[in-house]
């Protein structure tokens, strides 16, 4: 799965919440200052060339859907990043954030508990 831009990761979370939208709806999501709707329409459209938005007609004007799920761009995004900054280790990743973000007691207890839920379906599983 192709990685998308900054701005095109953006008006993607605006339909992803939106679920379908016109150009207009995306352009009043968006923080001031708000972008020209030919800039807008025109993500948009290297958004539906990708393979992440499709639409729909209606006279003279196109709404706008996700044809990618969140899930599915974040997983694919997630595999991506630890593959390119951490070796492909989720080990590697999940230390680096655990020392780098300075995570209190709580959130390292949350973070093992939710480890050991996904450990105890795994075993269950076999």
């Amino acid at each position: 799965m192709r990685e998308l831009t900054k701005a095109e990761e953006q008006v993607m979370h605006i339909l992803w919440k939106l679920r379908k939208a016109y150009v207009k709806d995306v352009i009043a999501e968006l923080p001031e200052p708000k972008p020209a709707y030919n800039t807008v329409s025109t993500i948009i459209r290297i958004l539906e060339k990708k393979g992440f938005v499709e639409h729909e007609i209606f006279g003279n004007t196109h709404r706008y859907f996700p044809a990618v799920s969140k899930k599915d761009y974040t997983k694919g995004f997630l595999k991506g990043f630890v593959k390119n900054y951490f070796e492909n280790s989720y080990q590697q990743m999940v230390s680096f954030f655990a020392k780098e973000n300075n995570l209190n007691l709580n959130d390292l207890e949350d973070i093992k508990q939710l480890i050991d839920n996904q450990i105890k379906i795994k075993k269950e599983k076999k």
